[in-house]
């Protein structure tokens, strides 16, 4: 799509809802905005779409200027190509899945609204469902048809507001898994708003988190989860940082399959990971013990060697940031191993990590993807443009 495509916004406002916050996003990119509930994350979709007008703003995406308050700026919605997507999914229940579509192809003609139309619903594998209506199609369904449409108006950037919220577990991974596969394919800047961490450990590439309206942090998720000074427990989370790696080998007899990172390298349950597969990683920090010596005789498969780069103190808890290689690991531990460790910036360490504390998420080798559970979908394998 457009490789140039970036969205970056400024919208400071203290009523009706403070919202203090800068941002960008390039093309390719998924940024979660995480927070809870009434910290204004669907306040700030809505401003990008044009839907709140905001006391002072600068929004910007692939070179367009949608709002500038100072200029007296502000872009109608209609005119600003974005593609939304709703947790209620918004979509017209006396009309079919292709013609829900077809209503946001504009005034095309009607065989090639048509022909469009089917062609995301191939995209969202829903071949077969074209002539359904909405009203007899499941949650998952639903909200597959609610993508299409989004992605059919050719938008500048894709904003999801709390999408999965109203699908079941298991539907929900399946559709991370879709929109995780789609998103590399049609390259355009998304916004992921969202309450549930689970999507932000899935899905972002990088990570705004917001309270009260305020950015808190923001950066990469690699980077991110793996600072000690954020207080995840803020947000009823426990800490652990996460990798993007890739598959090296798979061990069947074993039942392990080797993975590398930017830490170096890690052992998992096999699970059906493709080798060559580029998967997620989530380490928590309360399953990485940390030894001031190399320990043998042990169950466990992974020990990285590392130096303390950064300790807070978390309540009870202390989550001590250990540098290996390139990549920064968390690990909780008590101040009695703190101290009995004497464990301080610069300080070399052993982290041990249980192969199956590790959480796995990518393609696996029948073709679909792993969570650690059996559920499969495809990769998307065309372009429907």
């Amino acid at each position: 799509m457009r490789e140039t495509a970036m969205l970056t916004v400024g919208v400071h406002q203290s009523v009706p809802i403070p919202l203090d916050i800068d941002l960008s996003c390039g093309a390719g990119e998924v940024l979660a905005v995480f927070g809870p509930s009434g910290s204004g994350k669907t306040t700030l979709l809505r401003c990008i779409a044009g839907l709140h007008r905001p006391r002072r703003a600068r929004i910007v995406c692939a070179g367009e200027t949608w709002t500038d308050t100072d200029a007296g700026i502000h872009v109608p919605t209609e005119r600003r190509r974005v593609g939304l997507v709703f947790q209620d999914y918004a979509l017209f229940p006396h009309l079919t899945a292709r013609g829900n579509v077809m209503a946001a192809l504009g005034d095309r003609p009607r065989q090639e609204r048509c022909q469009e139309a089917d062609r995301w619903l191939a995209a969202v594998h829903l071949n077969g469902l074209e002539s359904r209506r909405a009203a007899a199609l499941s949650g998952g369904q639903r909200q597959r048809v609610a993508l299409a449409r989004a992605l059919a108006r050719d938008p500048h950037v894709l904003l999801l507001d709390e999408p999965f919220a109203a699908v079941d577990r298991a539907i929900r991974t399946k559709l991370h898994d879709e929109l995780d596969a789609l998103r590399r394919r049609v390259r355009i800047p998304m916004l992921l708003v969202t309450h549930d961490f689970q999507d932000v450990v899935r899905l972002a590439t990088d990570v705004l988190v917001i309270e009260r309206g305020r950015a808190i942090a923001a950066g990469p998720i690699e980077t991110l989860t793996s600072r000690a000074d954020i207080p995840w427990s803020h947000h009823a989370l426990d800490a652990g940082s996460v990798f993007d790696g890739r598959v090296r080998t798979r061990e069947r007899a074993r039942g392990l399959a080797d993975l590398e990172f930017t830490g170096g390298g890690l052992v998992v349950p096999d699970r059906g990971l493709a080798i060559g597969a580029h998967v997620r990683l989530r380490i928590p920090a309360r399953e990485v013990i940390l030894a001031i010596n190399r320990p043998e005789g042990l169950s466990l498969h992974n020990i990285l060697e590392g130096r303390v780069s950064a300790i807070t103190q978390h309540g009870d808890e202390h989550l001590v940031q250990v540098a290996v290689g390139d990549a920064r690991l968390l690990a909780a531990v008590t101040r009695d191993a703190v101290n009995r460790l004497a464990l301080a910036p610069g300080r070399p360490v052993f982290a041990l990590i249980k192969s199956l504390s590790i959480d796995t998420f990518g393609p696996h080798a029948a073709g679909g993807f792993n969570r650690g559970d059996t559920s499969a979908s495809p990769e998307y394998t065309t372009d429907p443009r």
